[in-house]
């Protein structure tokens, strides 16, 4: 496969989410689509050695529990618990009756987002203005701007950015906010970072699965943030960045993407991770297990599948009043102040 078909490969990826892809070479038993299972993850899965796991162990610990297996809900749970020895977000199990998923990447960190505070009076309100998926108002008696978008999945195009930058234009800076952002569609995360970069810029690698191995991954290609569709739009102000770990998969290259930008500071919690892109495979029952192939890295070639530290760590969570949106605040106005 030569570098100009994988890119266009890559490209389908980002459009399509997954792709299908039987597997015919064992039997449709418990102990069948077990081992089918065990041996996709172990081909085509990008993360078994980074995230340390013996997946030989994994076999022998489910091999024999499939003989045991009585029902299709047993043999759905004995799947799912394998799978969740993965620790990965972007894996899950999918059948008629249930969908499976790891929560064992943000179990461990406290939450930092109420959504009923971030709503309520003192921010969004309940007057907030709406452009496509990206929702904005003004806080701190009209100095700052707070936009807030809740999935890279809700779609939004340069005439959405242009309006959402004309209302915030007379402040001092923005608070963006994409905490509790699950992901969605990559293309949104570049488009959404444009009008903060002053210039097309690299932001980190990404390579995929090419074999069997554990380590055979193709050449690591660039990823960068492309301003040509955004030349109008230049946001030169600061811009604060919320996360915390609920920013998953396109979250996280948005959070790591705007690392780069010019005036940006990343505060809150360390983002979810979800580095990679995932694929769909089918089992002999036709449960598809959907997993990680294609890995991303940082501009210096580490791994992205863990999160982003961010610049300033700010935790708790407030009844009544958001610690991070207010800590955002402080700061802006703070550098504003030094530079009057």
């Amino acid at each position: 496969m030569n570098r100009t078909t994988v890119i266009l490969c890559f490209s389908l990826l980002l459009l399509l989410g997954c792709t299908r892809e039987p597997e015919l070479n064992y039997s449709n038993t418990a102990r069948g689509n077990v081992e089918a299972l065990w041996n996709i993850i172990d081909k085509k899965y990008c993360f078994v050695e980074e995230k340390g796991i013996d997946w030989n162990t994994i076999h022998d610990k489910y091999m024999p529990l499939a003989d045991s297996v009585k029902s299709e809900k047993e043999l759905f749970d004995l799947i799912a618990d394998m799978l969740n020895e993965l620790g990965d977000g972007h894996v899950n199990l999918y059948s008629d009756f249930n969908v499976s998923r790891c929560r064992s990447w943000y179990e461990s960190y406290p939450d930092i987002y109420n959504e009923s505070v971030v709503y309520g009076e003192k921010y969004l309100t309940k007057d907030y203005r709406v452009a496509g998926g990206i929702q904005y108002n003004l806080i701190d008696e009209g100095n700052i701007g707070l936009v807030r978008y809740p999935s890279f999945s809700s779609g939004f195009g340069m005439m959405n950015m242009y309006y959402v930058l004309d209302f915030l234009s007379s402040c001092r800076g923005i608070v963006l906010d994409v905490r509790h952002n699950g992901g969605g569609s990559i293309e949104y995360a570049k488009n959404l970072a444009s009008p903060f970069f002053s210039e097309p810029r690299q932001v980190g690698w990404w390579n995929h699965k090419t074999g069997e191995g554990h380590y055979d991954l193709s050449r690591p290609e660039p990823m960068s943030i492309d301003t040509s569709n955004y030349r109008y739009l230049r946001w030169v102000k600061p811009v604060v960045v919320l996360c915390d770990r609920h920013s998953y998969s396109a979250t996280n290259f948005f959070v790591n993407a705007m690392r780069h930008a010019d005036n940006c500071i990343i505060l809150g919690q360390k983002s979810g991770g979800g580095g990679g892109m995932p694929l769909s495979y089918e089992l002999p029952c036709g449960w598809m297990v959907r997993f990680s192939s294609v890995k991303m890295y940082d501009i210096d070639m580490n791994s992205i599948e863990d999160g982003i530290v961010p610049d300033i760590e700010v935790p708790g969570k407030g009844v009544t009043t958001d610690v991070q949106i207010d800590a955002a605040v402080f700061l802006i106005n703070e550098l504003y102040d030094k530079n009057k």
